[in-house]
């Protein structure tokens, strides 16, 4: 082979081998393009899953706040967001809190009940111990009577047992986010759930706070009869107590399960003194509608208080007198008849005061006259008023007669009489 010849075979090798390098750069070039391609449609993508993240909804029976490391954000009103789709920016730029607000919780509040067993709570029967063990039992007080003034020292007071029922909401999300502690649901945990792990003691601690306090306030009587405003007041004594810290929580109700009872262990002689009190309660509820009534017939409802404005010193006899109207019943009557009386023989006083005048001159003229007629129209007036008339004729020369008189010789004339 010429020289000719094979510088020609090594031109054709190189051109061969350039050919060959130019297809796998086009080669590699459309795959790194392929490849970019494939890349910015998986980053578009990313980017799309990325900002529509923070896309959540919120339930008709929530509120969602937005975090914006760790401060909420929005003002007023708008920091609240009501149901529907919302946004917010991915985390952990943003943090979404979704919580319930209408949602009801309950809980069961039995510190002041007996120590009972796990069966014993399930089969619902309580079981009374021979003996009130204060470090296990629960128990409240309550005072022995009725008493406006609870500052009283020296009262005595009563055990009593009960079972309480309280549920609540979150009614303020935000105040309950910055005030009350609760750790982060994980995920498929309900809210509600982990948070009544650290809400349902504090609740605990101050509904048995609100129950002592409110107990004291109230007998035993009102006690063990389960007045709807012992309820009521632990209630509102427990709420004042969760608004002091913000709590964001509202007490939905406050009630007594079943009823506040006395200790078993007394309940004969409990029974025994119950109804000595409720015997004692209805005769004196007696003896004061007796009094009530007494009062009333005799004097009216006024009666009592006007006796005791009579009572008072220096009174005139126009304050007397307007005192005395205000009296009804029997006082009226007898307050009529007694003015009627007194006008009759003021007017009898007077026309015989009268007539004694217009005989006054006569009198002094001819007074055996005058004392003559006046006797006869006496002795006219009492026979004419007399049933019966017996007249007896003197006897001359003085002689006494004897006379005998027969009582009701006709018993026809008595009987006429009556009729």
């Amino acid at each position: 082979m010429t020289e000719n010849q094979t510088e020609q075979n090594d031109i054709n090798v190189e051109d061969a081998d350039n050919e060959r390098f130019d297809v796998a750069n086009r080669s590699l070039t459309d795959a790194l393009g392929i490849s970019f391609k494939i890349l910015k449609v998986v980053m578009v993508v990313l980017l799309i899953l990325f900002i529509t993240s923070g896309i959540f909804r919120v339930q008709s029976d929530e509120q969602a706040m937005i975090l914006r490391f760790g401060k909420v954000q929005g003002m007023g009103e708008s920091r609240l967001l009501g149901p529907g789709l919302q946004m917010a920016l991915p985390e952990p730029i943003n943090e979404k809190v979704i919580i319930p607000v209408k949602k009801v919780q309950s809980l069961a509040i039995d510190s002041f009940w007996y120590s009972m067993t796990e069966r014993e709570k399930l089969s619902g029967k309580t079981h009374f111990p021979a003996t009130l063990n204060p470090k296990i039992d629960g128990y409240c007080l309550t005072r022995n009577e009725s008493i406006a003034d609870t500052s009283i020292i020296g009262n005595d007071y009563n055990i009593v047992h009960s079972k309480w029922q309280l549920t609540y909401r979150i009614d303020d999300p935000e105040k309950f986010f910055r005030n009350i502690y609760y750790r982060s649901p994980k995920p498929g945990e309900d809210f509600l759930d982990v948070a009544s792990e650290t809400v349902d003691p504090l609740l605990k601690v101050f509904a048995e706070d609100a129950i002592v306090a409110s107990l004291l306030r109230y007998s035993i009587d009102e006690a063990i009869v389960s007045k709807s405003d012992i309820a009521n007041d632990v209630k509102l004594s427990l709420q004042d107590k969760l608004d002091g810290i913000d709590s964001g929580i509202t007490v939905v109700a406050m009630q007594v399960a079943g009823k506040i009872t006395w200790p078993g262990q007394v309940d004969d002689a409990f029974q025994a003194s119950s109804k000595a009190s409720q015997t004692s309660g209805k005769l004196i509820t007696e003896a004061r509608g007796y009094a009530e009534k007494t009062l009333n017939e005799a004097g009216g409802p006024e009666a009592e208080r006007t006796l005791a404005a009579l009572k008072k010193e220096g009174l005139s006899e126009d304050q007397k007198q307007r005192l005395l109207s205000r009296l009804s019943g029997q006082s009226q009557e007898l307050i009529s008849e007694a003015r009627a009386y007194r006008t009759r023989k003021i007017e009898t006083a007077k026309a015989n005061a009268e007539y004694l005048l217009e005989l006054l001159p006569e009198y002094k003229a001819r007074p055996k006259l005058v004392i003559q007629k006046i006797y006869q129209e006496a002795i006219e007036e009492v026979l004419n008023n007399a049933e019966e008339k017996i007249f007896i004729q003197p006897i001359e020369g003085g002689k006494v007669r004897e006379m005998r008189v027969l009582i009701n010789r006709d018993p026809t004339i008595g009987k006429k009489k009556d009729k």
